[in-house]
């Protein structure tokens, strides 16, 4: 818990940088507080865990990557 919250302020920043640049569409913290749901985009789940690991909770984590389908609704 302490080396958790140390590491907040810099995950925060970095959460916010990858918000900015477009790899964190959203995401969605559970009820019970226990962890988050990402919404994010890259290239493929190599692409994604480059750009998670600057993340200081990136040792932390225990990802299950889903891949979804984009679907482009401007020429539909």
């Amino acid at each position: 818990m302490e080396t958790r919250m140390k590491l907040l302020p810099k995950e925060q920043e970095v959460v916010r940088e990858l918000e900015a640049n477009g790899t964190i569409l959203d995401n969605f913290i559970k009820l019970d507080m226990s962890g988050i749901f990402m919404v994010t985009m890259a290239d493929d789940q190599d692409d994604l865990h480059k750009k998670l690991s600057a993340l200081p909770y990136y040792p932390y984590m225990q990802l299950n990557i889903v891949p979804i389908r984009v679907v482009n609704n401007i020429n539909q």
